[in-house]
Order: structure tokens, then C-alpha cells, then sequence
């Protein structure tokens, strides 16, 4: 079968290998749609970074080269011995985290904290590929209401949904949202589908910002074009946004967090942030603010899919972008998104079917 796999940094090849089997425990699925996410890209253009290239993965032995991809939905096609709990013909998707679940932090229920995790696409095979083979315990069905589509969201939807955890988020607070990329986008609806009072967005791409416009934002403040703390102040007469979420990563947008939160605000830093940056602490200090880092998730899983099948967050204006073949995933997938063109996309899908 086909397969994306990673050697290293700007080492991705598509090659044909033996299509994997079923052991105990296991499930084979048939992916029917796989989504390119930030991460992949990272690994991609600055890696490695998580990919085991010099030495075999901890927990599951596994070194470079992995088959790639991690945000994905298909069919149950086979089942191992032990499995119960799925049957063949089943829709599923994966929650690609492995956790040891021995460690101080499994113990405690801080998953993604495991001093061993690994991940399907990271640490053992994923799913740009025809078939991939994963434990029981990393799949969900997926109710009818959801398409193949819209479940290779389910992924990066429970990251938002644990980043409102995180925040421990108060139903009727006024939430900034910093970016209005995939993330950006989701985390604004999983707030609001948690009971979010009035979202600002604060984003500067046009379409970026009719998309949040559409997806229900209140507000969408380019903070290239006015003061975004003095905007956001006179939209909520003068208290600014009790938590902000960001998700762009640059250490300009935590500044623009600051800015734009107001006296005893929780800033949630979502963004993958990859370098230092400066940053004015005193100002968390004289308003007693905090920041809390939120990545990845727990047991986020099933809230994401069931925001997804019921409606409260929606997923089909953001796939605007492409829907691509799996042979041509480099070219039209991971060259594109580290091209000139990458600002055009919210979400690149890759099929093996089409």
C-alpha cells in the first residue's frame, strides 16, 4: 500500500510498503480522510522534533521511518482477539495520544503529561496511508450525524474543548480569541458551546475573519487597522475580556493577549510558541492576571464528538481549502502549506481513496 512516511526534517517520501495486520488488542481501519495538522508541518519544516530518528521510541520501540498523519476517520475492516467493543463496518476515528499509563502524571490522570508518550503518526504508523492499525483504545465510533470529513476535526476540536477546560472558563465570560486559524476558530465555538458570553475575535486575513464572523464571533477587531485595547474596551465598557485564547503562537499575539484581557483575566496559550519572547510582566502582576498553557488533551474525545454530530460547533465552512489525493500530498499538501500560498489554507484533507 501507499504510504507518507517521515524520515526526518524536510524528509517526507511516499513509498509503497506491506499493509499492516492485526495483532491482539488492535484494530485495522480503512482511512477514508486524514487532515495535514500545524504539527506535521513543524515536524516537516523543523524537525525532528517528536519523530524517534536517533533512537527507538521509549514506549513503542518505533524509529524513523513513521507513516505520518494523525487527524483522521474511517471504517473498522478488522478486528484483533480480545476486541469487543468494535465490530467491522464500524465508523471511527483515533485519539492518536499513547500514553503508558504506569507513570507519576498517567496515575493522576494527566495523560498527556506521560514521561513516555507517544502518537500514532509520531511514534508508531498513522494514517497518511491506506490502512492503519491501532490499539482499541485509541478509537471512537462516530455517530452517523458526523461525516468522514468533519471527524478528522474531532483531533484538533478536543485540543480547543481542553483548552476551555483549562481556563475552567465561567458560562456568560467575555472571551478573546487571538487568530483565526483552525484553532483559533475552533476554540471560539468550543468557548461558546461551553457558554461563552460575547467573543471577540482579533484577527487581520480577511476571509479568516468573515469565517469567525459567520461561525458566530460578536465582534472580529483587526489589530492592524485600529487600538485593539482601546476597541475591545469600549465594546465592554472598559473590563476588556475576562479570558483570552491564544492560538496564533507568536510572541506579538501573547502581547495582544495582555492587551486586550483585562483585570484578573486568564490569558490560555494555545498557539505553539517557538521561540522567547519579551513580555510585560508587571502588567500581570499590578492586575493580577495568569497564564496557563494548554496542549493536546485528556479525555476530550468524546465532548469534541459530540459537539460535532449535534451542531454546536460547526466544521463545513472551514474545510474551504482542499481535498487532496494521497499521491499527491507532498506537492499539493506539505509543499503548499510551506509555500507563499500556506496563509489561503484553514485545513488540507488528504484521502487514499480518491
Amino acid at each position: 500500500m501507499k504510504a507518507l512516511r517521515f524520515y526526518g526534517g524536510k524528509d517526507l517520501r511516499l513509498e509503497d510498503i506491506p499493509e499492516p495486520t492485526t495483532g491482539p488488542g488492535e484494530v485495522k481501519i480503512k482511512v477514508k480522510w486524514c487532515g495535514i495538522c500545524g504539527s506535521d508541518m513543524h515536524e516537516y519544516l523543523a524537525g525532528p522534533v517528536l519523530l524517534p530518528v536517533k533512537r527507538p521510541h521509549p514506549l513503542t520501540g518505533r524509529q524513523a521511518p513513521i507513516t505520518g498523519g494523525h487527524e483522521f476517520s474511517g471504517d473498522v475492516v478488522d478486528i484483533g482477539k480480545d476486541v469487543t467493543d468494535f465490530n467491522v463496518g464500524d465508523r471511527v476515528t483515533v485519539r492518536p495520544t499513547m500514553p503508558c499509563y504506569s507513570c507519576y502524571y498517567c496515575k493522576r490522570g494527566q495523560h498527556i503529561q506521560c514521561v513516555k508518550l507517544g502518537s500514532i503518526g509520531g511514534a508508531a504508523d498513522g494514517a497518511f496511508a491506506d490502512f492503519v492499525v491501532v490499539p482499541v483504545d485509541n478509537v471512537y465510533k462516530m455517530p452517523f450525524e458526523l461525516t468522514y470529513e468533519a471527524g478528522t476535526f474531532v483531533e484538533p476540536l478536543a485540543c480547543a474543548v481542553h483548552a476551555v477546560n483549562r481556563g475552567s472558563m465561567e458560562p456568560g465570560s467575555t472571551i478573546g480569541i487571538i487568530g483565526a486559524g483552525p484553532i483559533g476558530l475552533l476554540t471560539m465555538q468550543a468557548a461558546m458551546a461551553c457558554g461563552a458570553g460575547d467573543v471577540y475575535v482579533f484577527e487581520f486575513l480577511p476571509e479568516r475573519a468573515r469565517l469567525a464572523k459567520e461561525l458566530g464571533a460578536t465582534e472580529v477587531i483587526n489589530p492592524t487597522k485600529v487600538d485593539p485595547g482601546k476597541t475591545i474596551s469600549a465594546l465592554t465598557q472598559g473590563r476588556r475580556a475576562d479570558m483570552v485564547f491564544e492560538c496564533a503562537g507568536p510572541g506579538e499575539a501573547l502581547k495582544l493577549a495582555d492587551i486586550v484581557s483585562g483585570r484578573g483575566a486568564t490569558i490560555v496559550e494555545v498557539g505553539l510558541m517557538l521561540k522567547p519572547c519579551d513580555f510585560p510582566f508587571m502588567n500581570l502582576f499590578m492586575r493580577e492576571k495568569k497564564i496557563i498553557a494548554s496542549q493536546g488533551y485528556v479525555h476530550e474525545f468524546p465532548t469534541a464528538i459530540s459537539f460535532l454530530a449535534k451542531g454546536k460547533v460547526k466544521v463545513d465552512p472551514m474545510m474551504i481549502s482542499s481535498k487532496i489525493k494521497l499521491n499527491e500530498v507532498l506537492e499539493k499538501g506539505f509543499e503548499e502549506l510551506a509555500g507563499e500560498n500556506r496563509m489561503k489554507h484553514l485545513k488540507i484533507l488528504v484521502s487514499p481513496e480518491l
